[in-house]
């Protein structure tokens, strides 16, 4: 039999088993039309990123499926890719060339571009050998790209498409800018933070006749493009107003006053100022009512020739000299303290300013409805369900989406405008000449498409769409798709909408959306704080099996995770217990015989581990079928540590020492407990398993393909479960009197016990050597009734236990040591006491602080009544 080393060492196992892995192509499928099929398609990560503790935990729930389902008979595809992030990896180079002394501008489109993959082919795949080194176990021979020349041709294909159908169109519309970034931005990409500001009260004198309307704005600024002053229609306030006209401030147009019932009469005066060129809602009135768009901010946030003397400052200049020039002509009526939504910008953070734009949009109502019915109609199951209401309220609420971008990195819009005649062509292939008029003067779009474009046929265009492949026709819909809540709607709902209207079906059968990993006080992870854990280092510190254990033993549905390290290496401890009980088990399998395991033929305890085993593999499927990953892990480690070593480990050895069969079907039971929980336990840590599977006598190359444990009917017992758990509570007894009375743990203690059913008493007397074995007990009596005098005693559910104490402790000794440790315990509850009594202390000391001060004084607080507890039972024995 293979011998281990004492110790485990991760750092030599884990490469050497994911080569292996690799070399053996266990990570392809086989494309068997006999096998059922598994498909998850990976969130694909950005080029420029590196694994962060969030990929980490959506990476090993994705590993956990793929392990499992692998081994249970599926033909799995686990497909990788990378996403080239426009906006964020345009950024990183640009900062590169200002370091140079370089922009884009200086080097040209199609040079900075060169620049860009070249950057890419460098750093690009940092994150996918991360990934390895975690164990996702993904089918690396058919890594996709975003930008790769599969991708790019299904991209052009869905524009082109979508633009024959009418759902593409170009105009001018109110979009999110970044003057930083000098990009469109889409709603849900723009961060809304509660932002303290102001409420600036503005007086609009009437054109004709005495007499003002005044309101009131956050943006005093855009004023100066201001074509019209709203009210709501039912406001009596203003009734007598509607039609009539003011005079801008400080620009001297006169603009109308108009009736919307968008408009709140309880915000402000009721009035609002309405500037259709820099505000959302004011857009949709103007569209309304037919008001003109006055542009008075460019690009780069600074103010057009329409804002008359101010044009060419930058935004927040104009604000500070409009301001004093409205205070200054008595326009400023007052301001109040207002807390305001500001919009940043989620790559720069920078301000992002509504502006009019021609940019290209996909119509999203007629994509939406399909999308909404097929989770309304349970095709696509989100899970948690919870999610279901907020994806409805998105879907119902949808604008149409901007897909036009103003920057170089990403796929380019391919649509062409001639010079000659003025027609905007788009086409599958690269255009020559105008389709109308023949001319070759064709200018072809600056614009690349959003990110999320490509990202949103993800699953189809992964597996070669527009082609009929052999993976679509296989993989596509896919099995399920693994992310966080975060991205729900930037990626999940586009990829449900281009699915069914490509592919004519879903993309994903089910949906897991995963929580948020936090710091173990529940704060955000943010390098300010410090508080950031980085996998990359946990794993070289703790292995990639105890950092992924962690992450699913903590994923459970709709609650945040809190993360410490000190969780991580506590589940380092449990990777060592796996090794030491395999190398126990390897150690006693010495002329080690398989045989056939009957019932009937194995000790109650052997029928006890079976028996809770198949119970286990049961939960364990349970649990991941409903993607309750911490419930799995979970049941695992109970059995794997509480029951497997904790207890069989242990009465093995009373059977060990036999020879013969005895000592055969228990190293039957070892081997196969052992065997089968490291099948069970694979897609959870699969580097440790793999190394401890390949030293059992085993069945195939490896334990990455070996079956998945299903539960055996035959190897319930539910009579042995009772008796066991009487066993149990009956050792249990004994020990904590041992503990509760200090006696050594080397010492025997003679043990009576009482209990007046016949079944139970019969059961004692079996099992009395077990009992002995795991209690370190000497002489056991058992009978019906009568009380020994002068013992501890432990009252059971079925039992009364019994330890005469008489020679085993000195009572005087024993009261005078609780005695000693009662006063100091005392001492110390009057300490942290005082210290919550306080109020200096309450009011300054950290919130953290204080909660772990009143954790102590309750587990002081419990302390004193154990100590109270012993000292009345010594009492009682005294007397």
């Amino acid at each position: 039999m293979k011998e281990i080393p004492k110790s485990y060492d991760f750092r030599e196992v884990e490469g050497k088993w994911y080569r292996f892995w690799e070399e053996k192509g266990y990570f392809r499928p086989s494309l068997d039309p006999e096998k059922p099929k598994f498909c998850i398609v990976i969130p694909p990560p950005n080029v420029t990123g590196s694994l962060h503790i969030g990929h980490a935990l959506n990476n090993t729930i994705q590993d956990i499926l793929a392990r499992y389902k692998r081994m249970d008979g599926y033909d799995t595809l686990w497909l990788p890719g990378t996403d080239h992030a426009g906006i964020a990896t345009q950024n990183v180079v640009e900062r590169e060339l200002a370091k140079e002394g370089r922009t884009r501008h200086d080097l040209g489109r199609e040079a900075f571009l060169e620049r860009v993959w070249q950057w890419k082919e460098r750093f690009g795949n940092r994150i996918i050998e991360q990934l390895k080194r975690l164990g996702a176990s993904c089918d690396w021979s058919r890594l996709r790209f975003t930008m790769d020349e599969g991708l790019s041709r299904a991209v052009r294909e869905v524009f082109v498409r979508l633009w024959e159908e009418g759902l593409i169109y170009r105009g001018d519309y109110i979009i999110n800018w970044c003057p930083r970034c000098h990009t469109a931005l889409a709603d849900i990409e723009v961060e809304h933070k509660p932002t303290a500001g102001k409420l600036w009260y503005l007086r609009y004198p009437l054109v004709e006749g005495s007499g003002e309307v005044v309101v009131a704005t956050t943006r005093p600024e855009t004023m100066l493009g201001d074509t019209a002053v709203a009210v709501n229609p039912e406001d009596e306030r203003y009734r007598d107003l509607i039609g009539r006209k003011v005079r801008l401030p400080l620009i001297g147009r006169e603009i109308p006053i108009i009736a919307d019932k968008s408009v709140d009469p309880e915000f402000g005066t009721g009035a609002v100022k309405v500037t259709p060129a820099h505000d959302f809602a004011d857009f949709e009135m103007a569209q309304r009512h037919g008001l003109p768009l006055v542009k008075i901010m460019d690009e780069n946030g600074r103010m057009t020739a329409e804002a008359g003397p101010y044009a060419g400052l930058d935004r927040f200049e104009a604000r500070k000299k409009v301001l004093a020039d409205l205070e200054a002509q008595g326009f400023l009526v007052k301001t109040e303290d207002y807390e305001v939504m500001l919009g940043h910008c989620y790559r720069c953070d920078c301000v992002v300013e509504p502006l009019i734009s021609k940019q290209w949009f996909v119509r999203m109502k007629p994509l939406a409805q399909p999308a909404m019915a097929a989770v309304e109609n349970g095709f696509i199951r989100l899970v948690p369900e919870n999610w279901n209401n907020l994806y409805f309220d998105w879907m119902r609420k949808i604008r149409d989406w901007c897909i036009s971008r103003q920057i170089w990195w990403g796929h380019r819009i391919p649509a062409w405008t001639c010079e000659a005649c003025g027609r905007t062509s788009v086409s599958r292939e690269d255009l020559k000449a105008c389709p109308e008029c023949g001319s070759e003067r064709l200018r072809q779009e600056e614009d690349v498409l959003d990110t999320w474009f490509s990202s949103a046929l993800w699953p189809f265009s992964t597996l070669g769409w527009p082609e009929k492949t052999e993976d679509l026709r296989s993989f596509y819909p896919t099995s399920v798709l693994v992310t966080s809540f975060d991205i729900l709607f930037f990626w999940v709902a586009r990829m449900i909408m281009m699915g069914l209207h490509f592919m004519g079906n879903i993309p994903f059968r089910t949906v897991y959306i995963h929580a948020l990993v936090r710091d173990e006080k529940g704060q955000k992870m943010s390098k300010s704080r410090g508080n950031v854990i980085d996998p990359v280092v946990m794993i070289e510190k703790y292995g990639a099996d105890a950092l992924r254990f962690t992450l699913a033993a903590l994923a459970a549905q709709g609650r945040d995770i809190k993360l410490s390290e000190s969780r991580i290496e506590g589940y380092k401890h449990f990777v060592n217990k796996i090794w030491n009980a395999a190398r126990f088990v390897l150690l006693n399998l010495e002329g080690f015989e398989p045989c056939e395991l009957k019932a009937e033929a194995l000790p109650l305890v052997s029928r006890w581990i079976l028996s809770r085993l198949s119970r286990t593999i049961e939960r364990v499927r349970n649990r991941l079928e409903a993607y309750e990953f911490d419930q799995a892990a979970l049941a695992i480690y109970h059995f794997f540590w509480h029951e497997f070593c904790d207890w069989y480990i242990e009465a093995a050895k009373l059977y060990l020492r036999e020879e013969g069969e005895v000592r055969t079907l228990v190293q039957n039971v070892l081997y196969q407990v052992l065997e089968t929980s490291l099948r069970l336990l694979h897609p959870f840590m699969p580097f440790v398993t793999e190394e401890l599977w390949q030293a059992l006598p085993h069945e195939g190359e490896s334990l990455m393909v070996a079956p998945y444990p299903r539960p055996e009917e035959a190897l319930l017992d539910e009579k042995a479960e009772r008796e066991m758990a009487f066993l149990m509570e009956v050792i249990v007894a004994l020990r904590n009197i041992r503990a509760d009375y200090h006696i050594h743990p080397t010492r025997e203690i003679p043990a009576v016990i009482l209990t007046e059913k016949t079944s139970l008493q019969a059961l004692l007397e079996r099992e009395k050597a077990l009992v002995q074995l795991l209690a370190r007990a000497g002489e056991i009596e058992i009978r019906e009734s009568g009380r020994p005098e002068g013992a501890a005693s432990v009252v059971l559910s079925e039992a009364e236990v019994f330890v005469p104490l008489e020679g085993l402790v000195d009572l005087e000794q024993e009261m005078a040591r609780l005695k000693k440790e009662r006063e100091k315990v005392a001492k110390e509850i009057q300490r942290v006491e005082a210290r919550l009594q306080n109020p200096n202390f309450l009011e300054k000391a950290p919130a953290e602080v204080v909660e772990k001060e009143k954790a102590r004084a309750q587990e002081l607080a419990e302390r004193l009544k154990r100590i109270e507890e012993n000292l009345a039972r010594f009492e009682a024995l005294k007397t």
